[in-house]
């Protein structure tokens, strides 16, 4: 049995610039990746089938139409694999949690029969976070995301702790959103100075979709985090932080004050 896990994605900064012709955004982002998430198992099998189970798969209503079988059909695998699926992130979060089972089941498939050379055009076609998803290391993203460049990590081993209030924000209501002005392009430097000087320019529509976020980024910011920042289209917020200490105090604290906020902690890979 092979296993792999789906590294939660998050946005240290998320840059929209402009709408294209072809209805996507162009866009600026720097993306990180968290040790924990959604969790992967396979073996061989007569045909390919997918078993869902953890809290939050109840979410994924179509195992057919999962993008799980979805990558599966894009790469040679064999007769079939039998893939279970623990999904531990929320779905419609902001942190890629489709799209980071997709990157995991290239993984998988690279482990017992290596990818094809183009792969990178295979999982774009799944969507635009999925090539990011399947390297899983801090990386610059431009176009709609798909264009990747590999940066120095000075963040890898970063305390993060990840906060969702349980609702959901589809993609597509938050561009729509957006208002459409260009702020500047993604700062440049290292990875820490990127992220601090960047933004995200998807908050303001998403807490104006949904409020409790603005709460969550509130709450985090009074617990000694340098950089607290909603990821991607929401809800999910991150906050870093210099020590596992510190981290680990801000844990606690949010979950006596808000125990039906969901959390991860993890360190940055």
């Amino acid at each position: 049995m092979l296993t792999e896990t789906a590294y939660a994605k998050i946005n240290l900064a998320l840059h929209v610039r402009r709408r294209r012709d072809d209805g996507y955004h162009e866009l600026e982002t720097l993306f990180a990746f968290v040790d924990d998430g959604d969790r992967l198992a396979a073996r061989p099998s007569q045909q390919d089938s997918l078993a869902t189970t953890g809290e939050f798969a109840p979410a994924i209503d179509d195992p057919f139409g999962n993008i799980v079988a979805k990558a599966l059909g894009k790469l040679p695998h064999g007769p079939g694999w039998a893939v279970d699926l623990e999904k531990r992130l929320p779905v419609a979060a902001g942190l890629g949690g489709g799209s980071a089972d997709a990157g995991a089941v290239f993984r998988l498939v690279e482990q017992a029969h290596g990818l094809p050379d183009d792969w990178a055009r295979r999982a774009a076609a799944l969507g635009a976070d999925v090539p990011a998803c399947v390297l899983s290391r801090a990386c610059i993203g431009t176009g709609i995301g798909t264009d990747l460049e590999e940066v120095p990590n000075d963040l890898a081993g970063t305390p993060v702790l990840l906060i969702n209030p349980r609702v959901p924000m589809p993609t597509g209501p938050v561009f729509k959103g957006w208002d459409g002005q260009d702020r500047g392009p993604m700062p440049s430097g290292s990875l820490v100075q990127i992220a601090l000087d960047g933004r995200n320019d998807l908050e303001a529509p998403a807490r104006a979709l949904q409020p409790v976020i603005g709460e969550v980024l509130t709450a985090l910011r009074q617990t000694g985090a340098f950089l607290s920042r909603m990821s991607g289209s929401g809800a999910t917020c991150f906050a870093l932080y210099d020590q596992t200490a510190d981290r680990d105090a801000a844990v606690a604290s949010l979950a006596d004050r808000h125990p039906d906020w969901w959390q991860m902690s993890g360190a940055l890979r």
